[in-house]
């Protein structure tokens, strides 16, 4: 399986993306802008987009994208897999006709070229030789984290979150993590707003990867703009034996 990384930021600026996951090239993890950097071609081949949470910074693609590639969702319609909080606030907030047209019912309800397909921690979808594990994390907003595995492989994703107790026992359950993508949003001076927001600082990252019974390659994600040095310092400092970078745009690896 190939993993692209098409944008992992906490923000926007020059170089900067926010988070959107190309796993070979038919199945999107979140589509913030860094979906973006597809080409049309690349839009049209996409069959299966597993969204996270509603937040703007995930799903501000959506929308754009499907609009640019809409004849193609016509014959195989576009699958939008998320939680019902985030399947409702797609339809309350973004495709009410008001914000962008309601790609659901879109030439027509029988024949739309967007279709959500609810989620819930646990489940799991065959997608051919890949298999996506919906698991729970802890957010500002209801917020699911996936769990890849492939050929024997697993990427775990923990999606935006906190200090929580069900990542982890999930993770645990496997006999091995090969790649964690996991946020460090805010640097430890401001663990109260990262706190308060949902988010981890690298003191309460390396509290929670204490947890963690296995030793992947770790990637961190979701990093404040300005603040990315900062932030791998601290976790650096805080996870000495542990294998920690930064995640970029760009980066692409295989599993």
């Amino acid at each position: 399986m190939q993993v692209r990384i098409l944008g992992c930021s906490g923000g926007i600026g020059a170089g900067l993306k926010t988070t959107s996951i190309l796993l070979d090239d038919d199945v999107l993890i979140d589509a913030g802008t860094g979906v973006g950097d597809l080409s049309l071609e690349e839009l049209r081949r996409l069959r299966h987009v597993f969204l996270t949470h509603s937040h703007l910074d995930h799903v501000v693609g959506l929308p754009l994208f499907i609009d640019a590639a809409f004849e193609a969702y016509l014959e195989n319609p576009l699958q939008v897999h998320g939680s019902d909080d985030t399947i409702k606030a797609l339809q309350t907030h973004l495709f009410n006709d008001v914000m962008w047209p309601d790609f659901s019912v879109l030439p027509n309800a029988e024949e739309a070229v967007m279709r959500f397909s609810p989620l819930s921690a646990g489940d799991v979808l065959d997608l051919g030789s890949r298999k996506m594990t919906a698991v729970e994390v802890k957010h500002s907003v209801p917020t699911l984290g996936f769990c890849v595995e492939s050929e024997g492989k697993v990427l775990a994703f923990s999606a935006d979150t906190t200090n929580n107790q069900t990542l982890w026992p999930v993770l645990n359950g496997y006999k091995n993590i090969d790649v964690l993508v996991i946020e460090v949003s805010f640097p430890n001076r401001q663990a109260e707003l990262a706190q308060k927001s949902g988010h981890y600082c690298p003191r309460t990252f390396a509290q929670d990867l204490a947890k963690l019974e296995h030793n992947p390659a770790i990637w961190l994600t979701a990093m404040k703009p300005g603040e990315e040095e900062l932030i791998m310092e601290e976790v650096r400092a805080e996870l000495p034996d542990r294998h920690v970078s930064r995640l970029e745009s760009g980066v692409v690896f295989y599993l």
